[in-house]
């Protein structure tokens, strides 16, 4: 840890990461309210989650754009700074008149997202020693989650003062603070690309990253399964009431912290196949746990997910950031989030519809089985190749 806040792009990457996520956090859960205030409409108030990722179906196409230009940095500082200006427009929202350009910025906010994850990942090899990747990604986790914990509370006595035009004037003092602190990044380019991506971010050339991505997949799938049998495991398994919810998203978010503190340096002691399928495991077991009618297992089940789930998104991203070579890491970071965050929304549309049909417990028992599947198959040893785009 020490090692890495002595590296100057380390700690002013890491330092762009608290501010923007902090006000990006905040800003998240109070679009939605915002609309509902303006509207009564529970509906339009859900449309701004859907607007915020459904760009997300696009990454690849958006990664390749990045891949287009030398320029990476450029690409952050001018997403930061035009989504700082961009959130003022949400000033001139006074009545459900206006509500459109709520929406118009939530979607621009997804466009962003997935471009500067396009461009953060092809940034860091070139800015941060090879060795430090799984550490600046597992405490860029850790700082993720940890501002979900504080972020979120800010913004809703924000509002509440100040309305949503407070919020989004903090949203945009922290994009602007983030593009500076982008412009201090110092580093030499080590590529691009200006061809056109024929395939969905070139995953195909990389066997052993492919099949890290889509076990991780099948995970995030499971995970919004889950994630959607979450009240009745509080309500019918336990018999609280739905507010228990905050205490186990504050076990999971503290598990979360924990999980990204240890990525770094579990990665370095185990190859990815093996970290990844041991995390895949872990969160299996935390799975078959929710199933159990009893508060301890549950809260043991918060934590291990919390633990495990960020260990394979981690993983992941700094075995992309490590084997794809610079000129292509845009294209292929857009697949990777395709691939492993849309499989969210759609276990969690499954998970709703089974809710209604079949025992929690079952459903559960179920996702338990093709996670603890995934974990097996991320394990088997793959056949190494030469990518072909290299």
């Amino acid at each position: 840890m020490t090692q890495l806040l002595r590296n100057r792009n380390a700690a002013v990457y890491l330092g762009a990461v608290l501010v923007s996520g902090f006000g990006s956090t905040a800003m998240i859960l109070v679009a939605g309210v915002w609309v509902m205030s303006l509207t009564g409409s529970s509906s339009l108030a859900a449309a701004v989650g859907f607007l915020m990722y459904s760009p997300t179906l696009v990454a690849p196409l958006l990664g390749a754009l990045v891949d287009r230009t030398p320029h990476r940095r450029a690409v952050l500082v001018g997403v930061n700074l035009a989504m700082g200006l961009i959130l003022f427009g949400l000033l001139l929202v006074r009545s459900a008149d206006q509500v459109w350009l709520i929406f118009v910025v939530m979607l621009l906010y997804g466009v962003s997202f997935v471009v500067l994850d396009a461009a953060e990942t092809a940034v860091l090899p070139a800015a941060v020693d090879r060795e430090l990747l799984g550490d600046v990604n597992g405490l860029r986790m850790s700082i993720s989650e940890g501002v979900k914990l504080v972020a979120p509370l800010v913004g809703a006595g924000l509002f509440t003062i100040a309305g949503g035009a407070g919020v989004a004037v903090l949203d945009a003092v922290t994009f602007l603070s983030a593009a500076a602190l982008c412009l201090m990044l110092r580093f030499h380019p080590r590529g691009y690309d200006r061809s056109v991506p024929q395939s969905a971010g070139g995953l195909r050339d990389y066997p052993a990253l492919h099949r890290l991505v889509l076990c991780g997949a099948a995970v995030t799938f499971t995970s919004g399964v889950s994630g959607a049998m979450l009240f009745a495991v509080i309500k019918d398994g336990l018999g609280y009431a739905p507010a228990y919810a905050g205490v186990l998203s504050a076990v999971q978010g503290a598990g979360a912290i924990a999980g990204g503190l240890l990525a770094g340096p579990l990665q370095r002691r185990f190859r990815a196949q093996v970290f990844v399928g041991a995390a895949i495991a872990v969160f299996a077991l935390s799975l078959g746990l929710r199933a159990v009618p009893a508060t301890v297992p549950v809260l043991a089940s918060a934590l291990l997910a919390g633990v495990s789930l960020p260990c394979v998104l981690i993983a992941i991203a700094t075995t992309v950031q490590r084997e794809v070579p610079t000129e292509r890491l845009g294209r292929v970071a857009g697949a990777v989030n395709l691939f492993t965050f849309v499989p969210i929304a759609a276990g969690q549309a499954l998970g709703a519809v089974l809710l209604s049909t079949v025992d929690r417990r079952i459903v559960l028992a179920a996702v338990a089985v093709v996670a603890a599947s995934a974990a097996a198959v991320c394990l088997r040893p793959v056949r190494a190749t030469v990518p072909s785009g290299t």
